[in-house]
């Protein structure tokens, strides 16, 4: 199947590492861990600084927008939020320019603007082959490694004996040492090496694809499912269990969904939290204990499977079906450490908010029961927050509307910028890079063709601040008929500063509310016009001009700052328990 070009790169390669190892090594580190623990929590207690908190809560409702949010507070559907915001404060969050959730939760992490933190976009592109590669992680044969640069501010309070849990915040895989425990969130792969593909079977039998070149066959009939010796009851139009599996190289899981046109649908194949074939959480054993204590959960960074709702494989039922239990897991992961947290931070991020009204926007009603879920969630937390503790309840970016699309490529392409030498493709097959000026994939960004930089650059260094500007001028204001498809185009150097910023797309386009990257540009294509009707499932949107989409921002401690960013959470974290930010922080604590 098609990978969703709005988060989804080419599969990279898949290091599996040996499962039985894994799990004898992260046993051994278990035991250790608990015989040292008396001596790590007294080291941790004489180096604790003296702070205005003993514990500190983020809960994170990704994509939580605040216009929907103040409306329903208004109405007194959002009891809770509006008792937190009686309680401390409430503000509306600048977000990151782009306001994209690997950017966006990066800043959140980090208190850095991307310049400094190297994450741009879900996608950066390969300089030599101009082939798209994921942004945050690369994962090869060999090895595994993080692309976000800077430092997490729990990483910072582990150095002065404070602990923290951080469960699924984007941009965490593969997850760091710290002093705490780590489950990775987006960007953690599926068994192909993919950020999700599923399967759909329109037969009872087939062969369900794990590691490259890795597959199990599977028999449907009569009420059951065969594989594997394993023998599932399953009912039309209900999901099975997370069922284990066992390739020769990994062991995963999936469920599967039997449709009512005989049809049977598969989860992308997961990395077993039992047995991880890669690093998905610190301590490795912090994957299997959650999946111990709470049962098996979905370890896919992107786990509502809104592509398999885009292309037709599922229908909008099955797939509210699929996040709302993928919510329940991440509920009873985020209860079960706030019941255990004595000292320190819990930091969680609910991702349900984001993938629902990427797919429901317009639907008032599922949209008001996802948030009143998020309420409730709200409500539960207060019952743990004492005067001691500070909360902070947080989005990294709101929504709008995605009605039109645009393909920046076609309008290049028409315009002399960008030349075709046959006919245009995914990953800018047909592209002429010897008479091509400028280019865009991903979702918010625009890249000069630059001599130096780019294996095939034409574009003088001496001339690339005159063609930005051009570019600029042209753009800002763009018109889709009598409509404004986009605001403003801004250069990178003038929002970002830092030693990463030649990574950094050349421009910035801020698109107008109800419009996006097409779904072909997303892809680096060139297609039939510029603009386009959206017309998949996928009806909302944030990769827009950042000031249409600003996150959420609540607290039981007031907030005085007149113009809230996400970059002052992480000074704030490390302020309230004592901790001078670091200089290179950005951010400016909020008490």
């Amino acid at each position: 199947m098609v990978i969703p070009p709005a988060y989804v790169g080419p599969g990279a390669g898949f290091a599996f590492l040996g499962s039985f190892l894994a799990l004898i090594v992260s046993i051994l580190g278990g035991l250790l861990t608990a015989l040292l623990w008396p001596l790590r929590a007294l080291r941790n207690a004489l180096k604790r600084p003296r702070g205005a908190v003993k514990k500190l809560i983020f809960l994170g409702f990704d994509g939580l927008d605040p216009g929907v949010a103040e409306r329903m507070m208004a109405e007194g559907k959002l009891p809770n939020f509006e008792r937190l915001r009686k309680m401390g404060g409430y503000s509306r969050l600048r977000t990151t320019f782009p306001a994209l959730s690997p950017v966006a939760w990066s800043t959140f992490a980090t208190g850095v603007n991307p310049g400094r933190h190297n994450i741009f976009d879900f996608l950066n592109r390969d300089l030599r082959t101009y082939l798209p590669e994921l942004s945050s992680a690369k994962v090869t044969k060999t090895s595994v490694e993080m692309r976000r640069k800077s430092e997490t501010f729990w990483k910072i309070l582990g150095r002065h004996g404070i602990s923290s849990t951080i469960l699924r915040v984007p941009i965490t895989f593969p997850p760091e040492e710290f002093n705490g425990r780590l489950l990775s969130a987006m960007c953690t792969p599926d068994l192909r090496g993919t950020q999700g593909t599923h399967s759909k079977f329109m037969q009872a039998e087939g062969l369900l694809e794990g590691p490259p070149g890795e597959s199990l066959p599977f028999r449907s009939h009569s009420g059951v499912l065969e594989i594997q010796d394993q023998r599932i009851s399953w009912r039309q139009g209900e999901y099975t269990p997370w069922i284990q599996l066992k390739f020769r190289s990994a062991r995963g899981i999936v469920r599967f969904l039997p449709m009512a046109d005989g049809s049977l649908y598969a989860t992308p194949v997961q990395i077993d939290p039992e047995s991880p074939a890669l690093p998905i959480s610190h301590p490795r054993y912090y994957a299997m204990y959650l999946a111990k204590l709470l049962g098996t959960f979905s370890t896919l960074g992107m786990a509502e499977d809104t592509h398999a709702l885009n292309e037709g494989a599922i229908d909008q039922a099955a797939f509210l079906r699929q996040a709302a239990d993928i919510q329940k897991e991440r509920e009873a992961m985020y209860f079960s450490a706030l019941d255990r947290l004595r000292h320190g931070v819990l930091a969680c991020v609910f991702d349900t908010t984001d993938r629902v009204q990427h797919m429901c926007f317009g639907q008032t009603d599922v949209i008001e029961r996802l948030y009143q879920d998020m309420d409730g969630i709200v409500a539960r937390t207060l019952e743990a927050v004492d005067k001691d503790t500070a909360i902070y309840v947080l989005s990294d970016h709101g929504f709008c509307g995605f009605r039109r699309g645009v393909n920046l490529n076609t309008w290049l392409e028409r315009e002399g910028y960008l030349a075709l030498s046959g006919e245009s493709g995914d990953y800018f097959a047909g592209v002429d890079w010897s008479r091509t000026k400028a280019y865009t994939f991903g979702l918010g960004g625009l890249y000069l063709n630059l001599k130096g930089r780019e294996a095939q650059g034409i574009v003088d260094p001496a001339d690339a601040a005159k063609l930005r500007t051009e570019l600029c001028a042209r753009l800002s204001g763009f018109k889709d008929g009598a409509d404004t498809a986009i605001n403003d185009v801004w250069q990178s150097r003038n929002l970002y500063k830092g030693p990463y910023l030649e990574a950094a797309p050349d421009l910035i386009v801020g698109y107008a509310e109800g419009y996006r990257t097409s779904w072909a540009a997303a892809v680096g294509r060139v297609s039939a016009d510029v603009f386009e009707e959206n017309t998949k499932p996928w009806c909302g949107d944030h990769c827009v001009d950042p000031r249409l989409v600003p996150g959420v921002l609540f607290s039981n401690r007031p907030i005085t700052a007149t113009d809230p960013g996400i970059e002052d959470m992480a000074p704030t974290a490390l302020k309230l328990f004592g901790v001078a930010p670091p200089s290179w922080m950005e951010g400016a604590p909020l008490d």
